[in-house]
C-alpha cells in the first residue's frame, strides 16, 4: 500500500554497513555510459518523452477490465490462455504476467474482511454499531471492493474514514491529530518571505536553503538467496535551474555506483552488491544541494492563451493510461470551467475543484489503471492522484501541465513523499502548483493562493515526469510504475516488492534552525 502525502513515520535509523564491491556488471555499465558521479551540472526540465514503463506493461483491455472489476478468476483464466500461445512475444508475456502481479498487490492492499475492518474502527470507536458501519460502507466512505465474490476492505480504509467523514471524527474516543506538513496548514513566515522577496526582486526563485540528505534502501535478510546480486536504484535529484542547484554526491554505500545522467526524468543512483545470509543488505547515498522557494506574482489580466509550440505540445496531450480525456473528464471540466476563457481563471477554478476532494491514503499506484480517473470517481484522493487529475483537466483546456514529485521536509521532524506539478501560463512561463496543499487560510489572496504559482523551499524533486525508464533499465517490472520516491530493487529472480525492503530519508537543513543547523531522520518501520 502506498503511503505518500501524509504518513506517520517511525524514527528508526538504519546504519548502513559498507557493501561488498561488485566489479562485473556495474563496472561495465559505468564504463559504457561514461557517466561522472560528481559534480552535477545544471539542466532544465526537458520534454515529456522517452519510454513509458506503464504503457509498456499494457495488457489486453479485456484482461485489465476483468482485474479492475474484481473478477480475478476470470482474469487468471484469460491470462493463462494467452500465455499458452507458443508464439507470444516476450513483451506481451511480461505485460500479462504483470497483471497476475497486479492482482497479488491488490490482495495485499485489500487484506481486511468485514470482521477485520470493524476491529480496526473499534480501536477508535469502541461502541461502533453494525448499522453505523453499514451506513458508512454503503456511502463508499470505507474503501472496499468485491474480489471473486468476496467483499474486501482496503487496509487504510478504516483510518481514511476519519479523514473523509466529520461524523466519524466526532465518534472517535480520542481526538485525531493528522500527520500533515506545517506548511499546508497555515501561512507561515516562510511563505511570506518567499512571496516578499520574489515580488521585490522580480525573480521566481528566492530564499535558497542548503540541505544535506542521506537516502537509503535496505533489503531485508534472506529476501534473496545468499550470494545473489541485489540491484538497487535510489532516488537522486536532477539539477533544475532556479529550483534545485549545486548538487554534489558526498558518498554512497556501496562505494561503486552509477549516477544517471541529468537527462533522466526519474533520476537514480544505481548500486549492486551480493546478498549475505541472515543479514540485511543496505544501499545509501548522501548528497548536498541548494533548494529555492518559488513564487510567480501573477496578474490574471495579463495571462493569455499560450501558443502551443512543439516543445509544449506533449504537455497538452493525452498520455494513457493515466491522462485520458474521457467523457467523465469532459463533463467535469465543463461543470467547473463553464464559459471562462482566461487561462489563469480556468486554472484557478480547476485547482479549487480538485483541492475540494478530501485527502485519503492511497493504494499502490501500480494497481490503479488510471490515476486521474480514479481520483475523479473515488471521492477521495492522495497527492499523486489529485495532481494527475488536475494535469488532465488543465491539458483538456489547452493549458500545458506536467508532473513533479519527490520528498518534502521541514525545520522539525515532519517529512514525507509528495507529488505536485507545474503549469504553463503565458507570459509567465512554467509556474508551480501544489493542489494537495491547496489554498491556505489567509485574508491576503496572494498568500492564500500561494500554491498556485508558488512552492516552498522544503522539497526535493526526484521526478520531472512519471513512468520513465531508469539508467540502467530495470530487468523486471517496477514496484512503483508511476513514481520514484522510495527506490527500487531486484535480483535475477525477479522484482523485490515493498514488503521485502525498508527505505529511509535523513536530512540536515544546514541553513535553518535556532542554532543554524536542524537535523532529522525518518525511516519506514
Amino acid at each position: 500500500m502506498r503511503n505518500p502525502c501524509a504518513r506517520p513515520v517511525t524514527p528508526v535509523l538504519h546504519r548502513p554497513r559498507r557493501g561488498l564491491r561488485v566489479a562485473g556488471l556495474l563496472a561495465g555499465l559505468m564504463a559504457g555510459l561514461a557517466v561522472a558521479a560528481v559534480p552535477v551540472a545544471a539542466a532544465g526540465p526537458g520534454p515529456g518523452s522517452g519510454v513509458d514503463v506503464g504503457q509498456r506493461l499494457a495488457a489486453p483491455t479485456h484482461i485489465v477490465e476483468l482485474v479492475d472489476a474484481g473478477d480475478f478468476a476470470g482474469a487468471e483464466a484469460a491470462i493463462a490462455e494467452a500465455l499458452a500461445d507458443p508464439s507470444i512475444h516476450q513483451e506481451r508475456r511480461v505485460a500479462l504476467e504483470f497483471q497476475r502481479e497486479r492482482m497479488r498487490r491488490i490482495l495485499m492492499d485489500f487484506s481486511l474482511d468485514e470482521v477485520g475492518a470493524k476491529e480496526r474502527l473499534r480501536r477508535h470507536i469502541p461502541d461502533l454499531t453494525d448499522d453505523e458501519f453499514a451506513r458508512w460502507d454503503d456511502a463508499g466512505l470505507i474503501e472496499a471492493r468485491v474480489i471473486d465474490g468476496e467483499r474486501r476492505w482496503f487496509n487504510r480504509g478504516p483510518s481514511n474514514l476519519f479523514r473523509i467523514s466529520a461524523e466519524a471524527r466526532e465518534r472517535r474516543a480520542t481526538p485525531l491529530n493528522f500527520y500533515d506538513s506545517p506548511l499546508e496548514l497555515e501561512v507561515l513566515p516562510h511563505h511570506e518571505q518567499v512571496r516578499e522577496e520574489a515580488v521585490a526582486s522580480g525573480s521566481l526563485s528566492v530564499v535558497p536553503h542548503r540541505v544535506r540528505v542521506t537516502q537509503s534502501l535496505t533489503v531485508k535478510p534472506d529476501a534473496v538467496p545468499a550470494g545473489e546480486t541485489i540491484r538497487a536504484w535510489v532516488p537522486f535529484p536532477r539539477a533544475i535551474p532556479g529550483q534545485q542547484e549545486d548538487i554534489r554526491v558526498i558518498s554512497t554505500s556501496p562505494g561503486d555506483h552509477l549516477l544517471a545522467p541529468e537527462s533522466s526524468l526519474q533520476r537514480t543512483v544505481y548500486m549492486e552488491t551480493p546478498a549475505v545470509a541472515g543479514e540485511p543488505t543496505p544501499f545509501s547515498v548522501t548528497y548536498e544541494l541548494t533548494v529555492y522557494g518559488q513564487y510567480a506574482d501573477i496578474d490574471p489580466a495579463r495571462v493569455v492563451a499560450a501558443e502551443i509550440t512543439p516543445e509544449l505540445e506533449p504537455f497538452v496531450a493525452e498520455r494513457p493510461p493515466h491522462v485520458v480525456f474521457t467523457d467523465a473528464m469532459r463533463l467535469k471540466s465543463a461543470q467547473v470551467v463553464g464559459g471562462e476563457t482566461n487561462p489563469y481563471h480556468i486554472a484557478r477554478k480547476l485547482f479549487a475543484a480538485v483541492d475540494s476532494i478530501p485527502w485519503a491514503g492511497a493504494r499502490e499506484y501500480s494497481t490503479i489503471t488510471n490515476l486521474g480517473q480514479h481520483a475523479l470517481e473515488q471521492g477521495h484522493a492522495d497527492c499523486g492522484q489529485q495532481t494527475m487529475l488536475l494535469i488532465t483537466l488543465l491539458r483538456m483546456n489547452g493549458i500545458p501541465a506536467r508532473w513533479q514529485s519527490g520528498w518534502i521536509f521541514s525545520d522539525g521532524t515532519y517529512n514525507n513523499m509528495h507529488d505536485w506539478g507545474w503549469l504553463y501560463l503565458d507570459p509567465y512561463g512554467w509556474v508551480p502548483m501544489d493542489v494537495t496543499f491547496g489554498d491556505l487560510p489567509h485574508s491576503d489572496p496572494g498568500l492564500a493562493g500561494f500554491y498556485l504559482g508558488g512552492l516552498d523551499a522544503y522539497r526535493i524533486a526526484f521526478n520531472d515526469d512519471w513512468s520513465r525508464e531508469f539508467t540502467p533499465a530495470k530487468q523486471h517490472p517496477r514496484s512503483e510504475t508511476v513514481d520514484l520516491q522510495r527506490g527500487e530493487a531486484e535480483w535475477r529472480g525477479g522484482n523485490l516488492y515493498f514488503d521485502q525492503w525498508n527505505y529511509g530519508f535523513e536530512w540536515e537543513l544546514v541553513s535553518r534552525g535556532a542554532d543554524g543547523v536542524a537535523r532529522s531522520t525518518s525511516t519506514n518501520p
